[in-house]
Formats: C-alpha cells, structure tokens, sequence
C-alpha cells in the first residue's frame, strides 16, 4: 500500500513536525526554529501533493487538477494567511510573486539541466505549453493591473482596495469557468487539455512512475491529506512566529524572505516531481506538471488573501506591488511563452533560466 518512498516522506513529515513543535515551543532561538519550520512545511507540502495525487489515482485524472488546484497549495496559502495577519504585508506580496518565479524559472531551469544533460535535446508538445504559458501570462497582465493604475496615477488612484477585490473576484471566476473544461471527458486521441487544472491519464501514470509511488486506498488518501493539511496550519503558524525574529537576526528584508525563502518552502518544493520527470525523458509531463503551479497561484492563492484580508486584519491590503515585482512577473511570463514555443529544450536554456532566477533573486537582497 505504501512504497518505500511513501514511508520515507511520511516518517521525514512526523519528525520535521514534531522537532519544529518542540522548537516552537521550548527554545528562543528564532534563527533554528525558522530552519526546521522551513524544513518541516517543505515537507508537508510534499506530503499534500502526494495524497492529492493519490486521491487522483482513485477518482480518476479529470478530477485531480481541481484537487491539485484547491488543495495542492494549503502550505503556501496558510503561510501566506499568518504573515498577513502578523502584518508582514511585503512577505505576502513577495511570496506569492516568488512562487511563480521560483516555478517558472527556477523549477523548470533545473528540469531543463537535469533532462539535457541526461537525454540531450528533449521534446515536448509546443501547443499544450503555449496552452498554458498563454495562461500564466493572462493572470499575470491580470495580476498586474491595481499596480498600473497606482503608478499610472489614473483615475482609479485611491481605490485599489476596490479594483483589488474585482480583479481577485474576475480571477476566480476565470478559475471557476476553467472547471467545466478540467472535469469534461477528454477523447482518447486528445493529448493536450484545454484547462489549465486538468492532467490526463498519461500525466498521472508518468508522476507515479517517476516518482514510484504505488496507489493509496481512499481512505488513506483522505486520511493523508487532512493529517498533511492540520500539520500545515500548525507549521505555519510556527514558521511566521519565527520569521521577523529570525530575518532580522540574519540581516533579511521582508521582501528577500519571501520572495525565496517562504515561496521555495511553501511551494516549489513540492513541485520537484517535474524534475524527475525530465530524469526519466517524459518532458511532456514535466512541462505540464511545473507549469500548473505558477498558474494555480495566480489564479488562486492571489485571489483568496485578497478576499480574505478583512477576515485576518488587514482590510487595506491591495494587489498593487512594487515596479519590480511587477516587472520580474511579466518577464517570467514572457521567459515561460518564449522557452516552450518550440517545443524544445536544452541543458543550456535550462542554466539561462537558473541564471535570470539568481539575478532576480540578487536583486531583492536590499530590499
């Protein structure tokens, strides 16, 4: 039932856990505390995203895109949850713009070098990347719209809060009509989905193959999952207590800390699978895989802080984010249109995505 991965995961999870309760709770060191938290949410992150792929391994591939996009991102969105309402407002914005970067450019760079250098030239289906590089670019222009009227002086400037929530509320109902097409019966001669969500049979059986994973009954799928999900809200909680004390012992802005170090933890971990699947030559799957993430948080993650702000205190949190952030999300955007457009890559484009990934990461170090 359970493969010697599976077992390897779940003992990491109860000991990371348990060793970042402990931290929590017994010690003042802030610096040691953050680490195993860190450590610990990367963890269960993973643990989410397994027991979301066991349960697609039972309900069958239309349906686990939706559970991958609702779910898939409870690590990050809890994160995300207590630094609003610690009032760590730049962490926020810088998470959740670092956990498209960190997908886009990090994730998928680090597939490219580990698939060329073991394969050579990969292909994968150039439309199914257009699909969703298309995609990823649409929510990011989106994304991007409070922050233009702010700097543009426009006459919406003043009302952010406002155009906030209606860009938030416009993206979710873009996620909402992409459901129909994620859960709709796809013909057996068609490879490529036109959602964003969905995965298809292939893409299933090439993660699990990848990953060597054996199935899960359902119970313990569900079982998995809320267990995963209750130790990310806790480990959340743990990993924001610790982070103001811990980045300003280490001599870190907000917006470094979230940017790398939060987005990395809460999200690009779990999404490591793409890697692998560049290890076994399956490109199409991995350029599906990494791809769904920076897409799912835009249209998600984004969207449900905003909404939710007023709930966790900060009812004058907007989406208007700083020129720079704004301008390293339309350059991921246009890095991820312009490297999947051929349908190829190298080990080389993959150090050139890597490379962008550390100046831009080099460029937040000050603030």
């Amino acid at each position: 039932m359970l493969s010697r991965r599976d077992r390897m995961l779940l003992g990491l999870t109860v000991v990371t856990t348990l060793l970042a309760g402990v931290l929590h709770y017994a010690t003042d060191t802030a610096v040691l505390s953050f680490v195993v938290a860190g450590a610990a949410l990367a963890v269960l992150a993973s643990l989410v995203g397994r027991s979301v792929d066991a349960l697609g391994d039972r309900l069958g591939p239309a349906p686990t895109g939706i559970l991958q996009s609702a779910l898939g991102n409870l690590p990050e969105l809890f994160v995300i949850a207590f630094s609003l309402k610690a009032g760590l407002d730049d962490v926020v914005k810088a998470t959740i713009v670092g956990s498209i970067l960190a997908n886009v450019l990090l994730i998928l760079g680090m597939a490219f070098v580990v698939g060329g250098l073991k394969h050579g030239k990969q292909r994968f289906s150039a439309e199914h990347g257009r699909n969703l590089s298309l995609m990823l670019t649409l929510a990011v222009l989106i994304l991007a719209i409070p922050a233009l009227t702010s700097s543009l002086h426009t006459p919406a400037h003043g009302h952010e809060r406002e155009l906030s929530v209606l860009v938030s509320i416009v993206m979710l109902a873009l996620f909402a009509l992409s459901l129909p097409a994620a859960l709709a019966k796809r013909h057996a001669s068609e490879s490529v989905s036109v959602s964003p969500l969905a995965r298809d049979a292939g893409t299933n059986d090439a993660i699990k193959v990848a990953t060597s994973h054996g199935e899960w009954p359902l119970g313990v799928a569900i079982g998995m999952l809320a267990a995963a999900g209750v130790g990310a809200a806790f480990v959340s909680e743990w990993f924001v207590a610790a982070l103001e004390p811990a980045i300003e012992t280490l001599g870190i802005n907000q917006t470094f800390a979230g940017l790398v170090i939060v987005a990395i933890a809460g999200n690009a971990v779990e999404n490591v699978v793409g890697i692998q699947l560049m290890a076994k030559n399956q490109p199409d799957y991995a350029v599906q895989v990494v791809l769904q993430s920076p897409v799912q948080v835009a249209l998600t993650i984004a969207p449900v802080i905003t909404l939710l702000a007023p709930l966790l205190g900060a009812a004058s949190f907007t989406l208007v984010l700083s020129p720079m952030l704004i301008a390293t999300l339309l350059m991921s955007a246009l890095v991820a249109v312009l490297v999947v457009n051929d349908g190829e890559s190298t080990w080389f484009e993959g150090c050139a995505l890597i490379a962008l990934y550390c100046a831009i990461a080099a460029s937040f170090w000050w603030g």
